[in-house]
């Protein structure tokens, strides 16, 4: 009979949550269950509720675990940018990117939904840290961090409505699929230019 690797608590918590991590992606949030995660793992239903408490925490944490890995990913892709070496069409891609391949639109859906959204906090602390870390440098070549917080906030809602009903509403209006990421994408463009002009 095989024994189970012993994890620590640390390791274990990681792992249930790139389990549901990779739930979410595969089958949406509504799968993102206690019982189908320690399955995932070959844990137990006690043990996940030891880590998470509920479903819900276990939402709430997998909220977290995502915001942190895609906010850093898009502060990497910030920097690079303004050393030269990357886009903003790769910020905005790696922002829609979060919310409808990662997942993350159709999980704050689902808990604003369910009556969750406390559970939304992790995320949006989480890309309130990203703007504070971004926002300072930005001040120093525009001294306008406020500009920093408003293009977050639009492209976060862009990506985000773009995830739920983004390919629906385009087809619609005759535009291709690409129509909110290539605004998003204008309108960092835009910004990058004046804050080039001012300096």
């Amino acid at each position: 009979m095989a024994t189970r690797k012993r994890l620590s608590p640390e390791e274990s918590r990681f792992a249930a949550l790139e389990a549901a991590r990779s739930l979410l992606i595969e089958t949406g949030p509504q799968s993102v269950t206690l019982k189908a995660v320690a399955g995932r793992i070959g844990r137990t239903h006690a043990n996940l509720l030891h880590h998470f408490g509920s479903a819900a925490g276990l939402q709430k944490a997998l909220a977290g675990h995502l915001a942190e890995a895609v906010c850093a990913t898009i502060a990497d892709a910030v920097h690079a940018s303004r050393a030269g070496l990357g886009s903003p069409r790769e910020v905005v891609d790696l922002a829609f990117d979060a919310f409808d391949k990662e997942g993350a639109g159709a999980l704050a859906s689902w808990m604003i939904l369910t009556g969750n959204e406390d559970a939304l906090t992790p995320i949006v602390e989480t890309i309130h840290e990203l703007v504070d870390e971004i926002a300072p440098a930005e001040a120093s070549h525009s001294g306008e961090a406020k500009q920093v917080h408003e293009e977050t906030l639009a492209l976060v809602l862009m990506a985000m409505g773009d995830a739920l009903i983004g390919s629906a509403l385009s087809r619609s209006l005759g535009l291709p699929e690409t129509a909110a990421r290539d605004r998003a994408e204008r309108m960092l463009v835009r910004s990058l230019e004046a804050v080039t002009q001012k300096g």
